[in-house]
């Protein structure tokens, strides 16, 4: 079984193309460019808005040990002001690092329930392994709830990468690796989903992976769950019956999950494969994203594997329709359409809005298929519309290499570039009209 990695080192820090109704974005404006330690470093996770002011996650910088932890950070997106609400890696186990027992690298966004903020992180915890934590946005205070590889064999999971999902009170989220099953990719298992009751800490695996032979069920989640009429569904980017990724179920009181659909079942992946971001509903119809695979121009040059789609899913048939398959539009090398989607979807009044990691029309961050995009794709006509191309500005200054899916508020979307910037290491960003 493969396992694909698509990620930068922090360290180093078909259808026709036409017009979106919903918004005709065009002007891009850098709300904040991270500067690193003391400030973040690094955003690879969406924003939510709470009360006018924009919360998020930076995987790296802070004020902890060394200025690696990643923060809470806070922006008024009127004036781009930005402030680190709490640092990473503050708390450690004795006098020498040995852990972040308060947790470290949050690479997933935050959910607000009942005033407090949750997210996960991918490293740090009692166990170093990752963690949920709760935040308090009024007061600063944050609180570790639950760390990873608490069993024997990291059977309740470990390294959580997306985030969570409150349904009825209880949080759901998936973890990378752990669980009770073993694949040749993760020592410590091919993942789980679950649940974690945020009052008490008391976490429970809802399914561990790879329970099937050839792990056809799936593998290696790296993407958040949505819930739909009391199921919850969600992807893995490695396994399935054709080892390019699925498309699954769960049932949260069983703990059944069933496959809805396994990717690469078409000639040379045309439908997909490796969807590493999550799924949104849009009228009972689940809609996401493939890394690569996808009918688009594929090459050494630009994408070996495919350069990604944006598909759709009938959960009740498990039917799969490609709405758009990325590098469909070349000028020059570049994959002027954008490539490589990385990120979940938005839905803003009937139409798909969303990034990928690279493609569009600049190429000054030296990136063979360019520096990406913000894109948009109508659902009542099919059609795909780049809104911006990354890397327009000299030494990428407007951004490069956005990691997250984006937040629509009064008509501008908001989003994160991983790269680029006034330093290099990431930005805030606002597409306006």
């Amino acid at each position: 079984m493969k396992r694909l990695f698509f990620g930068l080192c922090v360290g180093a820090v078909g259808w026709a193309l036409a017009s979106s109704p919903a918004i005709a974005m065009k002007q891009e404006t850098v709300l904040h460019s991270f500067a690193g330690a003391p400030d973040g470093a690094a955003p690879r996770a969406n924003l939510i808005d709470v009360k006018g002011t924009l919360f998020s996650t930076t995987g790296a910088g802070g004020a902890g040990t060394r200025g690696y932890g990643g923060t809470v950070f806070a922006l008024d997106p009127s004036t781009g002001a930005e402030s680190v609400a709490y640092s990473f890696c503050t708390r450690k186990n004795g006098k020498k690092l040995l852990r972040c027992e308060d947790a470290q690298g949050p690479w997933a966004g935050l959910i607000k329930v009942k005033g407090q903020l949750y997210g996960t992180t991918i490293y740090g915890g009692i166990n170093d392994a990752g963690a949920v934590f709760r935040f308090n946005p009024r007061t600063g205070a944050e609180k570790l709830l639950y760390s990873f590889c608490s069993q024997w064999n990291c059977e309740d999971g470990e390294s959580p990468e997306a985030g969570l999902i409150d349904v009825n009170g209880m949080l759901y989220g998936t973890t990378e690796q752990g669980g009770g099953n073993k694949c040749s990719d993760a020592d410590t298992g091919c993942g789980t989903v679950f649940a974690l009751d945020p009052d008490t800490g008391a976490e429970k695996v809802l399914y561990s992976f790879c329970s099937q032979e050839g792990c056809t069920d799936g593998a290696i989640p790296n993407a958040g769950l949505i819930d739909l009429g009391g199921t919850l569904y969600g992807t893995t980017p490695d396994g399935g019956a054709y080892d390019g990724g699925t498309v699954f179920a769960l049932d949260p009181g069983t703990g059944a999950e069933t496959v809805l659909y396994s990717f690469c079942s078409q000639q040379n992946c045309a439908d997909g494969e490796v969807p590493v971001a999550g799924l949104i509903s849009v009228n009972g119809t689940l809609y996401g994203t493939t890394l690569s695979g996808g009918s688009g121009t594929t090459g050494t040059r630009r994408c070996p594997l495919g350069c990604g789609t944006v598909f759709a899913i009938d959960p009740g048939t498990g039917a799969e329709t490609v709405v758009h398959s990325f590098c469909s539009e070349l000028k020059g090398n570049r994959c002027a359409d954008g490539a490589t989607p990385e990120a979940s979807l938005i839905d803003v009044r009937g139409a798909l809005y969303g990034t990928t990691i690279q493609g569009g029309r600049n190429a000054g961050c030296g990136k063979t298929v360019a520096c990406g995009t913000v894109f948009s794709i109508d659902l009542n006509t099919g059609t795909e519309k780049v809104l911006y191309s990354f890397c327009r500005q000299q030494n990428c200054a407007d951004g490069d290499h956005p990691d997250a899916s984006l937040i629509e508020v009064k008509g501008t979307l908001y989003g994160t570039t991983l790269e680029g910037g006034a330093y290099g290491l990431g930005t805030v960003f606002a597409v306006t009209r």
